[in-house]
């Protein structure tokens, strides 16, 4: 956790709680140790898309089709989701989760390594959700920025990474790298002509972009 205990169970005791699928999905994800979105976090991507009402979304890390399902809550009409994953399992537990959810012309799942898929992509969105292999975040922003509309809005996941981002002092020996790459992540950010970032300390740390 980033934040103190105390104001994590607070926020998750004051939020509405979920219902439906996104519910068993949660109940899931905690007993089979599956990561999701943290709570707190899902309920900003709601506002935000509330707030956007996007046509198209970009995922990338479907793992068992939370995230979708939950974007897919807030999509303009007619809009479409297409999400990225490159393990199998993990690919089946989505489909059956989306088929369950009855969003099977709404949610795409694209099986593969993300940055081969993302340059095969010449779609445009208007959201662009990351939350894949924390170490890759930095090979991939070029291909998502490409792929972003203008305007368009840049969503990075777990940017803090458990504190380590922040601290020396919490950075784990075999985290090293990946800590390097996060932190080179979010001054790339930080400090492009073409964004205006903010980084918000919440859930395991959220980075999000406008494109200009």
């Amino acid at each position: 956790m980033i934040c103190y205990e105390y104001i994590n169970e607070y926020i998750r005791n004051t939020i509405k709680k979920s219902e439906g699928i996104l519910k068993e999905l949660e109940e899931f994800a905690k007993e089979n140790h599956v990561p999701i979105v943290h709570p707190e976090v899902a309920k900003l991507l709601q506002v935000l898309g509330i707030l956007k009402k996007p046509k198209r979304i970009l995922e990338l890390g479907t793992a068992i089709g939370y995230s979708s399902i939950l974007l897919s809550q807030i999509l303009d009409t007619d809009g479409k989701i297409d999400t990225i994953e490159r393990y199998e399992l993990m690919v089946e537990r989505a489909k059956d989760n989306i088929k369950k959810a009855k969003l099977e012309d709404v949610i795409n799942i694209i099986t593969g390594d993300a940055l081969e898929v993302l340059k095969c992509l010449n779609k445009q969105y208007d959201i662009v959700f990351l939350d894949a292999a924390k170490g890759q975040y930095p090979e991939f922003l070029p291909e998502c920025l490409r792929l972003l509309s203008p305007t368009g809005l840049l969503i990075s996941d777990n940017i803090l990474y458990k504190g380590m981002i922040a601290s020396d002092d919490l950075v784990v020996r075999r985290k090293k790298t990946i800590v390097k790459r996060l932190r080179f992540y979010l001054d790339t950010l930080c400090n492009s002509e073409d964004l205006e970032t903010s980084i918000i300390p919440i859930g395991d740390g959220v980075a999000l972009s406008y494109k200009k």
